[in-house]
């Protein structure tokens, strides 16, 4: 399995706090089944994000964990929506970009969604980027509005979801609009957007069971194996449905 959003860079954003920790979030990745990790520390307000020092910091982490370990590391970016954030990354893109491809992971904020979100994503379209939505079904707007989610993948943008809102984690109405999009074929990826190693852990296996049980094997492995797979590599992804529209 593939995770492509995963804060595992230690003491640069709210991932873990030590090298240790961001080691043992390795170790329990790799135990899962998950052979690809994508970092993707925060670019926000709080959080700047630095490629060249966030690389320099990949590379350490490659270097401390088990070379036995079946697990290959990448850097990617939890990049939220802003208006500085959207002019940044629309004039260098490959700064905040999975890897060397043209996949963004957006974060929205949990207060407020832009009105012109469709133009947003339209712009990073013409500047040859598509993004990747992160974890819709957390976010308290987007819980009253999902239907707006649909609209989204209908225009080419990709939806993420993270793994254990399938399993009940995050609470009851995540886990529900989560199973609504899989049910309507809007679910593209999913990813742990782990953060430690107790509650927020690297883990994938989980959600692919809750995944196989609501659409099916074959479903379930694209969502952390053969989409994910192809967005590291920079293709286009193989299950790519149509939303199914209310």
């Amino acid at each position: 399995m593939i995770d492509i959003h995963c804060h595992l860079l230690p003491e640069v954003d709210d991932g873990p706090k030590s090298w240790d920790v961001a080691v043992e979030m390795c170790r329990m990745a790799a135990a899962d089944g998950i052979t690809h990790a994508v970092a993707t520390p925060h670019a926000n307000d709080r959080y700047a994000y630095d490629r060249a020092y966030l690389s320099g910091l990949l590379r350490q982490l490659q270097e401390k964990i088990d070379p036995a370990l079946p697990l290959q590391l990448s850097l990617g970016c939890d990049f939220h929506l802003s208006f500085e954030n959207l002019e940044r990354v629309l004039e260098q893109p490959h700064t905040f970009t999975i890897g060397e491809t043209n996949y963004l992971l957006i974060e929205l904020s949990n207060y407020s969604v832009p009105t012109h979100l469709s133009e947003c994503f339209t712009r990073l379209g013409d500047r040859g980027l598509t993004p990747i939505l992160t974890h819709p079904e957390r976010n308290p707007i987007l819980q009253q509005t999902p239907q707006r989610i649909l609209e989204w993948a209908e225009q080419g943008c990709l939806i993420q979801v993270t793994a254990s809102a399938l399993t009940g984690f995050w609470g009851e109405r995540p886990e529900i609009v989560a199973r609504w999009l899989l049910d309507r074929s809007a679910v593209h990826v999913l990813a742990s957007d782990a953060h430690d190693t107790k509650r927020r852990i690297p883990n994938l296996s989980a959600g692919r069971a809750m995944a196989e049980k609501i659409v099916g094997a074959d479903c379930a492995q694209a969502l952390v194996e053969g989409n994910p797979g192809a967005i590291v590599n920079g293709r286009p992804i193989p299950y790519c449905p149509r939303p199914v529209l209310d």
